[in-house]
């Protein structure tokens, strides 16, 4: 039996379970546009501050001239389905329950697929506030941010599942992904993403994919696996290890959207396709730049572009003389001249 594989989450049908992480800065609409195209089955929106949401709309009301929404241009950009996306995930972090609720309940008119809750956040400016994996260090107050979710989901948007993305615990001494799971099943959660590293690790050490297949045998919704996914092999590894239902590209994926085909290629035949490739990663940075430059405009996305192509390029031959031309550009067309020249 093929380890590429549908799964359902909650009332959610996927046809694959090859999942693109949320990453800050990097999994704009573009590039999930782009993974959805070369093979992810599903992908989250970067983390979005539900305080910030809810504040925008406060601000801007549902008569602003920006849209008909009630958010801003900028809050838009972040929550917007992908082009090529036919099934997404908006990911939102805050402190406080009805933070949560309030935000939510605002999705509507982007008809999401799924409401996600980072609960595994470990950088500063989102654990200050209570937010991210802070919430695992009060296993209660994550289970009152996932039942305001599902209050909101069912209320205003469909009933949609909603899922929570948690890290193995705060520290080595307060490892407790199996009660924050178990809480948040119970509060109402259709699916747990477990990164099996704690937040005082950070993205460092190595993450203990053990934690994946225990909280597989402990719990009846999906599990899905994240940390150290790099490469087709990898994915195969733990998904042959842990049992988890699907697997999450997070650091692998970042330049590097092919992993998704290539993965599938790999479970399903033994076989990895030779996708990704100096010139096809070149195509795809330039209809990257087109599609980023739609949204947030053309000088921005140029600005937005040079550390995503940083990633494109990083282990390529000659990738280090494009990065240190890339890190100038300032126009697409600029950014055309570097790759025609490659080609």
């Amino acid at each position: 039996m093929s380890l590429y594989r549908s799964i359902k989450i909650g009332s959610l049908e996927l046809p694959g379970n090859l999942f693109l992480a949320p990453v800050a800065g990097y999994t704009d609409r573009a590039f999930r546009s782009i993974c959805s195209e070369l093979g992810a089955s599903f992908a989250f929106t970067e983390l979005v501050s539900a305080e910030a949401l809810y504040r925008n709309y406060g601000r801007y009301g549902l008569n602003t001239k920006e849209n008909k929404t009630g958010l801003n241009a900028s809050a838009i950009n972040l929550i917007r389905r992908g082009e090529n996306e036919k099934k997404y995930a908006v990911q939102l972090f805050a402190g406080e329950s009805d933070t949560i609720y309030k935000a939510a309940s605002l999705l509507a008119p982007m008809q999401p697929d799924a409401l996600d809750i980072n609960a595994g956040c470990p950088v500063p400016k989102v654990v200050k506030n209570g937010a991210g994996s802070a919430l695992m260090k009060n296993p209660a107050k994550l289970g009152q941010a996932v039942e305001a979710a599902v209050r909101a989901s069912r209320e205003s948007l469909g009933n949609i599942p909603v899922t929570v993305k948690i890290r193995s615990g705060w520290d080595s001494a307060s490892v407790n992904y199996n009660e924050c799971a178990r809480v948040a099943a119970e509060a109402g959660a259709a699916m747990v993403s477990l990164h099996p590293r704690t937040r005082s690790q950070g993205y460092g050490g190595k993450s203990d994919w053990r934690h994946i297949a225990d909280l597989v045998a402990r719990l009846s919704i999906p599990v899905t696996g994240s940390g150290d996914l790099y490469t087709p092999e990898d994915a195969r590894k733990m998904l042959s290890e842990t049992g988890c239902a699907a697997v999450m590209f997070a650091r692998g994926a970042m330049g590097n959207p092919f992993i998704f085909v290539n993965t599938r290629s790999y479970l399903e035949t033994g076989k990895t396709e030779q996708q990704g490739l100096l010139s096809q990663r070149l195509a795809v940075v330039m209809r990257h730049l087109e599609m980023l430059a739609s949204d947030i405009g053309e000088r921005t996305a140029c600005l937005e572009m040079r550390k995503q192509f940083c990633a494109y390029t990083k282990g390529l031959t000659g990738g280090a003389a494009l990065r240190d031309r890339a890190v100038r550009a300032e126009t697409i067309e600029e950014y055309r001249k570097i790759i025609d020249e490659c080609k």
